[in-house]
């Protein structure tokens, strides 16, 4: 062993039999002198280790100066860590043999069990061995990518990546930062990442909504969603959802040139982004004339006045499947929201919560032959400018099968019986 850790600095003492590089083209013979002479060293394995200190101790005082000692114990840590990582590899490799001897399911069925976990909890699975690493590359996997966080730890890196495992496989990506759980469709609860961040979900207010500038924002950058227009636009093309929460940096032309890459999408949520009413519903009817669900909250509560007339007549003639429509937190106008409501054909939900301006009147007449008689549930929370002359004006015919209406204002609590066996106007307070 001697003779396999000393390496002589000069030519005029002995010369080290350990090559000090690997040869290209080993001999046979030499390779069964190395298993041989490796074999014997690792049976020192179980000698003590107070009889291996003293034979390498012996080993530096018998080399004849400090350089040499030096080396000697720079080999000896090479060596070790050489087989440790040798080791671990053989460790890793026996336990995929293992896994893939033990594992029950084919690998299709595999893949079909990662494909219904979360982001993580894939990238976790992927992580214990080879056999699982092998099956959670499968593109059907990252058919659904959830990236959101509490906190920002997300980069434009780690999306991309996502995204190109995805390939034409992706069918929805959830990206950026959530101040809690999701909330369910319907509630009223904002989702804007503010600077009451550390507070529950539940003490948020609508008012509450400046973000954190200077102090801590999402690491995403406006050219996160580019990865949705590489490769010819083959992820975006069968997107069916996408849902994007205070990621601060993107803009208006980001978020456009993303929706342009997605013709195929059906459900598109935006919360707490700083981009235009006007452009965003511009940039949905011109490409994504498939969409079903359609729920935009403002990061700037009552100061989004872009929204125009021509733009939302666009909208209903290009996007004719709308079924679900929320514009939280913009400042609406009556007629918009009448060429809106009753534009949609298929409507069955909106939520124009926080939406000033509104006094109401386009409430009048809604059913008909034409949209909005299948509306189910209307959301108008805190929308401050409802008259209370309107209440009395609101018109309902027998062709209008509202079952859900909710109407906030501090100073209203009535609640109005059936007004047909199956309808039932609800007012409470907020």
């Amino acid at each position: 062993m001697d003779t396999l850790l000393h390496t002589p600095t000069s030519m005029a003492k002995r010369p080290c039999s350990f090559p000090s590089s690997p040869s290209p083209s080993p001999n046979p013979n030499m390779n069964n002198q190395l298993d041989n002479l490796l074999r014997t060293f690792l049976n020192l394995a179980d000698s003590p280790s107070l009889s291996i200190d003293h034979s390498f101790e012996h080993l530096l005082e018998s080399s004849p100066c400090d350089a040499d000692k030096s080396l000697l114990i720079d080999r000896a840590l090479k060596l070790g860590s050489l087989l440790l990582e040798a080791g671990k590899r053989s460790s890793r490799k026996r336990s995929s043999v293992h896994n893939s001897l033990t594992w029950a399911l084919p690998p299709d069925l595999t893949i079909k069990v990662l494909s219904m976990l979360d982001t993580q909890s894939l990238c976790y699975a992927a992580a214990t061995c080879s056999m699982f690493y092998k099956c959670a590359m499968d593109p059907l996997c990252y058919a659904n990518i959830d990236l959101t966080t509490v906190v920002p730890k997300v980069n434009n890196a780690v999306v991309s990546t996502m995204i190109q495992r995805a390939g034409k496989a992706l069918l929805s990506l959830k990206l950026g930062i959530v101040p809690g759980p999701i909330m369910s469709r319907g509630s009223c609860q904002p989702m804007v990442y503010g600077i009451q961040n550390a507070v529950e979900v539940s003490n948020f207010s609508w008012n509450d909504k400046k973000t954190r500038q200077g102090k801590e924002s999402s690491i995403l950058s406006r050219s996160c969603l580019n990865p949705l227009s590489g490769d010819s636009g083959a992820a975006g093309a069968v997107l069916r959802g996408l849902h994007l929460y205070n990621i601060e940096r993107i803009d208006n032309t980001s978020l456009c040139g993303a929706l342009s890459a997605c013709p195929s999408l059906l459900d598109l949520e935006i919360i707490g982004l700083h981009v235009e009413l006007r452009q965003t519903l511009v940039s949905v009817s011109m490409n994504c004339p498939l969409i079903e669900r359609l729920f935009f909250e403002s990061s700037k509560t009552g100061r989004d006045d872009s929204l125009k007339s021509p733009t939302c007549v666009e909208l209903v003639n290009n996007c004719p499947n709308l079924t679900s429509l929320a514009l939280r937190g913009f400042k609406l106008y009556d007629y918009k929201l009448r060429i809106l409501v009753k534009g949609f054909r298929k409507l069955k939900y909106v939520d124009f919560s926080t939406s000033y301006s509104i006094t109401g009147s386009f409430l009048r007449n809604l059913g008909g032959n034409t949209g909005g008689s299948l509306l189910e549930v209307m959301i108008l929370r805190d929308c401050i400018h409802l008259k209370e002359a309107g209440h009395s004006s609101f018109c309902f015919p027998t062709s209008f099968p509202l079952n859900f209406f909710k109407y906030e204002r501090s100073w209203l609590s009535y609640f109005a019986g059936s007004l047909r066996s199956f309808w039932w106007l609800i007012w409470f307070n907020s």
